[in-house]
């Protein structure tokens, strides 16, 4: 039952686990954890200098099995979540493609196990982690723009790391007007008020643009061969990945191994909202990939995604409505959608494609991924293929122009 005084739009934040001002973003995120949890939250911030040394996995086998039963809210089992999953990725990639780790010790698996499931998360670093719940302000006095934000745990790569996070922070924070205008789509839907959807569909599609816009900061902060060379490796999973076919064990929760994916923009709760509302409905692998990529989502970003995709069809009631305002307004955001997909292209091939090529005749810096996974998404998919695929099928939703 609603409390008084209380609107919709602020009983749909509540609802779907959303913040007016950062979308998706986990508001505050915690900085520690009980003192019981020390060694994990130290061998999580010393990430980078014990994966260099290569002693993460020597401290990993020395840390004792913790009960994940002092961990008494959201924010402590999410921080919880993100240390693990930074350790664990440290873990299985400290030397680099050619020794991955086969197993998952039961220091480390068993409790990951149960904080996850306490999420409703994978026991595998995630989109929702490593962007959504990583980011902490130097000063809090100050606005949240890049220069006063940082990580709470990074990875090798030095600055190149931290701009490659903080502009994916920076990317979700601008989509969260979008994301309330998608709310407000959806209620204006159901009374068929025609100004409501194409105000707030317009603020889609100019939060769309501003998500783009951002996105190019990534070629300031971050630098193609570290990222590729250094960074990617610890973002990859142990599904669809050539270099950990068969999975990982995770001792003292299964004896066969598990396959999951790494953490990609795939599992952005954002882009799929955005394809639900605008009714974009992708086939085939892409779209099998994409509906599984919602199982690395909080369970209350899902649900939206789950909610939008079963109300009444938006393209459907404009398409039946005559009003040529409502066609331009959501072409607008389709046009906008399809920008940010082909601005997504042109990242991958500077960032993956174009330093793969040149490190087959060069090599590669560290350990990384070498050319492994030159035309393998960090989630698993076919990359360019996929990357196409959505663009191409969110490009045919848009609407023809009346006769």
């Amino acid at each position: 039952m609603e409390t008084k005084g209380r609107t919709p739009l602020q009983a749909d934040l509540d609802v779907f686990d959303i913040s007016e001002e950062l979308g998706f973003l986990l508001e505050e995120p915690l900085m520690n954890l009980p003192d019981y949890y020390r060694v994990w939250m130290d061998l999580a911030s010393n990430l980078t200098d014990l994966i260099e040394s290569r002693k993460l996995r020597e401290m990993v086998h020395e840390m004792p099995v913790l009960s994940p039963c002092y961990l008494r809210n959201h924010r402590q089992l999410r921080l919880a979540h993100l240390a693990l999953g930074f350790i664990t990725m440290g873990y299985v990639w400290q030397e680099g493609q050619h020794a991955p780790a086969q197993i998952l010790p039961k220091a480390l698996a068993w409790p990951y196990w149960l904080v996850s499931s306490r999420l409703g998360l994978p026991p595998i670093l995630t989109y929702a982690d490593s962007v959504l719940a990583n980011w902490r302000l130097k000063d809090p006095s100050r606005d949240m723009e890049i220069g006063n934000m940082d990580l709470i745990f990074s990875f090798p790569g030095g600055e190149s790391s931290r701009g490659f996070f903080i502009v994916s922070v920076i990317v979700e924070m601008a989509a969260s007007s979008g994301i309330t205008g998608a709310l407000e789509v959806m209620h204006a839907l159901k009374i068929s008020d025609l100004p409501g959807i194409q105000h707030s569909l317009a603020k889609v599609s100019e939060s769309l643009k501003k998500m783009k816009e951002t996105f190019k900061l990534m070629h300031n902060h971050v630098t193609p061969t570290v990222f590729h060379g250094t960074l990617r490796i610890f973002l990859s999973g142990w599904r669809d990945n050539p270099i950990l076919p068969r999975g990982l064990v995770y001792e003292a929760v299964s004896n066969e191994p598990i396959l999951l994916s790494g953490g990609s923009a795939s599992q952005s709760s954002t882009i799929q909202c955005f394809d639900a509302l605008l009714c974009i409905q992708h086939e085939g692998e892409a779209g099998a990939f994409l509906t599984r990529m919602r199982d690395y989502m909080p369970p209350t970003h899902r649900q939206l995604i789950d909610t939008l995709s079963v109300r009444p069809a938006l393209r459907d009631f404009i398409l039946s409505c005559s009003k040529s305002d409502l066609r331009l307004a959501y072409n607008s955001c389709i046009t906008a959608l399809v920008d940010l997909r082909n601005y997504h292209l042109h990242i991958v091939a500077k960032y993956i494609i174009v330093p793969g090529n040149q490190g087959k005749v060069t090599g590669c810096p560290l350990r990384g991924v070498g050319s492994a996974l030159d035309t393998t998404g960090t989630g698993g998919s076919n990359l360019m293929g996929f990357l196409k695929s959505v663009r191409d099928t969110t490009q045919k939703a848009l609407i023809p122009e009346r006769p």
